[in-house]
């Protein structure tokens, strides 16, 4: 599978119901060369005008399922959130 077609893929979260995005980069293992962690924007700030401050990081062990048009992830939201300055 190609990263565009993961950008074409919205993630949801299956221990919550919510629906995170989609995914705008994909974090690789640079001796592996297999994909560590997808990231996805956070919410926007004041009605989106002043973009994100947070996104979504989710290791790939968390993925259940990669569908035709949805990935399905199982994972604490609270876990997931991270500003985009920290690493």
């Amino acid at each position: 599978m190609r990263f565009f077609d993961m950008k074409q893929k919205e993630v949801i979260n299956i221990k919550d119901g919510s629906r995170l995005g989609f995914v705008t980069d994909i974090e690789m293992c640079s001796e592996k060369g297999h994909a560590k962690r997808l990231i996805i924007p956070g919410p926007a700030r004041l009605f989106g005008m002043f973009g994100r401050e947070q996104e979504y990081r989710v290791d790939w062990e968390h993925v259940k399922q990669v569908g035709d048009d949805l990935i399905l992830i199982d994972c604490d939201g609270d876990k997931l959130l991270k500003n985009i300055d920290a690493d």
